[in-house]
């Protein structure tokens, strides 16, 4: 691919898209940019970063919404967020420190897809 890339924004499916809504932007802080049920689409985004959710549709037949891996989001404040999350989402690991200078946390979404919320603490090493 010769074009330079923009930018990544996920588009993952969702069964609910107002309950979606809601918990990106009442628990996540995300802004809702656009929003259409009729179409069911929703575009979200939080600082420097953008996620799209859409409803099913018949072209891929897929019963449940589902990813492999998982978003990660960096951050600038990991304790701050940690403080703001740990009671309103569902928890797959809390806080902690790693040894390849990460200190971070996972939570699920209303659809079971995981979010990792990381900050860098060891800037010796290298992350690429």
């Amino acid at each position: 691919m010769k074009a330079k890339a923009l930018n990544l924004s996920p588009m993952l499916e969702t069964k609910d898209l107002p309950a979606t809504k809601d918990f990106y932007t009442a628990i996540l802080g995300f802004n809702c940019d656009t929003y259409s049920e009729e179409w069911g689409w929703a575009h979200f985004s939080k600082d420097e970063i953008a996620i799209m959710f859409s409803k099913p549709n018949e072209e891929r037949n897929i019963p449940e919404p589902i990813m492999s891996g998982s978003l990660y989001i960096t951050v600038d404040d990991i304790d701050s967020v940690w403080d703001e999350l740990k009671y309103n989402c569902s928890i797959c690991y809390p806080i902690e420190n790693f040894e390849y200078g990460m200190r971070e946390f996972g939570v699920f979404d209303n659809n079971g897809y995981l979010l990792q919320f990381g900050e860098v603490i060891n800037k010796n090493i290298p992350l690429d």
